[in-house]
């Protein structure tokens, strides 16, 4: 039977439509983005197989593309559409850094970084550049590693602080394993990037670690 067969109560858009996202469960919702499933299977069902099937809604949209492309019931539209919408969430993430001063203990902050760091596999090292005021001229992921580590190059730092004519700098870096505590090597190169950057007037003033739960600030640490 066809989702258009339904009895309007069951409907995916109108109960959203009725009674918001949250009365909606995660194959539901997305079965709004897929709008129509594959061979016999309604975007509900075929919804359903696939959360099923990688574990998790966030699993599966943080799959790469060519691995969904190669998936069963999805094709170049359902798979463009998915990582736009991914996309669409980033920028309203991100929108009210743009727009107003940004400090590390802001919610904002955070809220953006779980969603861009909190789920990643492998350690990434990026930075929130900011200009004299604080406000966010560019988010920049810099380098990428392994499970447990990644190479941090301060020349490579200091060269896009420079690029962007950035005033102060965010650290940022997730830590796959979900504990969100700096360590000794965090302290480390923490140290080394800001007595590098200090040489052209670039303030360090935070290094946020990312867990899929939390964020930790070493500035309210006392560790900066």
């Amino acid at each position: 039977m066809a989702i258009t067969d339904w009895p309007a109560t069951e409907r995916p858009r109108e109960r959203l439509l009725r009674c918001g996202a949250d009365a909606l469960s995660d194959a539901e919702l997305l079965s709004l983005l897929l709008r129509n499933g594959a061979g016999n299977k309604d975007a509900v069902t075929l919804a359903r197989e696939l959360v099923a099937g990688y574990g998790s809604l966030r699993a599966l949209l943080d799959a790469p593309t060519s691995e969904l492309l190669a998936t069963r019931g999805l094709g170049a539209a359902k798979v463009a559409t998915m990582k736009g919408m991914l996309a669409l969430a980033e920028r309203y993430l991100l929108a009210p850094l743009a727009r107003g001063r940004v400090f590390s203990e802001s919610a904002d902050v955070r809220t953006y970084l779980r969603q861009r760091l909190g789920a990643r596999e492998r350690e990434v090292f990026g930075a929130l550049f900011l200009d004299a005021q604080h406000r966010l001229i560019h988010y920049r992921e810099l380098f990428f590693g392994t499970i447990d580590s990644a190479s941090i190059h301060p020349r490579e730092v200091l060269r896009e602080a420079l690029r962007l004519n950035a005033a102060a700098v965010i650290f940022v870096h997730n830590h796959p394993s979900g504990v969100a505590e700096p360590s000794g090597s965090d302290l480390v190169i923490t140290t080394r990037l800001k007595q590098v950057l200090a040489e052209v007037d670039v303030r360090v003033l935070d290094h946020m670690i990312v867990a899929a739960e939390s964020v930790v600030s070493m500035a309210e640490r006392g560790l900066l």
